[in-house]
This record gives C-alpha cells, structure tokens and sequence, in this order.
C-alpha cells in the first residue's frame, strides 16, 4: 500500500500569496493555524452582540492605554496567524499598519466560542499560551460559561478559571483598569 506523504504546511508568506492570487474567495472567512487553512463559521447574533459588547467596554475602558483589535490578525510565527474575536495590544504609532500584532505585543486574546468551543479549547488556547499571550478569554456561549486562562508556561497555562457570572475583571497589562463583565452572559430571549 503506497503512502502519500502529509500535506506541507503552508507560511503566512504563502497564505498572503493564495489570497492575492485569487485561491482563496475575497470575502472568505479563514485563518492559518499551524501551517492550515481553517474557515471559520459565521457569526451568529448572539456572538457578534458579545462581542460588540467586549469591544465597546473594552476601548472606553482602555482609552489610549491600549488597542482594541475586533477580528483582526494577529501573527504568531511563520505558521500562524489566527484570527480572534478581540485582541487587546500594546498601542503602536501606526497603529499596525506597517505590520499585524505578534505575540509580545498582545496583553489579552478574546475568543467566543460555540460551534467552535472544541477547536479553540483544544487547538486554540494551546497555540497561544506557547507563544505566550498573556491571558486568553473564551466566552462559551455553549455552555453559558466566561474561561479565562491565565499564566502561560512550557505551552499550557497554569490558571485557569470558568464562571457563569463574570464580575469586575482586570485588563491584563494594563494597570489599574477593569471591565464589569456582569451583564456579559445574559439571556438572549
């Protein structure tokens, strides 16, 4: 039985390649993840309210003290360049025009998460406590539930935690600034 070897993974150099020669479809909604292409699902109501929600409350709270990227790359390595819902970077002159985020300039990813929960626990939140983000929250709208992960350290973070009713919250990097999460998960209906 012949083998055929695993696919290459692909670089970021050649993801922006496919894209500008038209192998992926303008209005696509991907990201690369350790050298794969992933299509990402769309975005239901609840979760563009969510994180309408987390993008407003966060830039009023952080001021000029930080960005607030809303579903914007963020450039890992030579491999990855993944999409999150928020990022929360260190503020930058341009603004990133010269060049996305990469990992020393994050202080806090944001991800919502129901269809896609699996593959943001598993894939997701590993890939970016190796390239040591700071602090990564999952809104889990499976579960009605707020993860927040916290201390990363040889690939893992060490503090986790899982609410169903978020209170004031510190912004990671930024000192003296919290978010009051309490009305993050209430009932849609």
């Amino acid at each position: 039985m012949e083998r055929t070897p695993p696919p290459r993974p692909i670089t970021v150099d050649e993801y922006y390649d496919m894209d500008r020669t038209g192998l992926l479809e303008p209005d696509a909604r991907v990201e690369l993840v350790e050298g794969e292409v992933i299509h990402m699902p769309p975005i239901g109501s609840r979760h563009g309210s969510i994180g309408q929600f987390l993008d407003r409350l966060l830039d009023r709270a952080l001021a000029d003290r930080a960005l607030v990227r809303n579903q914007l790359p963020v450039r890992l390595d030579n491999l990855s360049e993944p999409v999150p819902d928020l990022a929360v970077v260190k503020p930058r002159a341009d603004r990133y025009a010269r060049s996305h985020p990469t990992a020393t300039d994050v202080f806090l990813i944001v991800e919502v998460s129901r269809s896609t929960l699996r593959y943001d626990t598993n894939v997701k939140v590993p890939l970016y406590a190796r390239h040591g983000i700071p602090e990564v929250w999952i809104v889990d709208l499976k579960n009605n539930q707020f993860r927040t992960y916290r201390s990363p350290s040889d690939g893992c973070y060490r503090d986790t935690t899982s609410v169903a009713k978020p209170g004031k919250t510190p912004v990671p990097g930024v000192l003296h600034v919290t978010v009051d999460l309490s009305e993050l998960l209430i009932d849609p209906s």
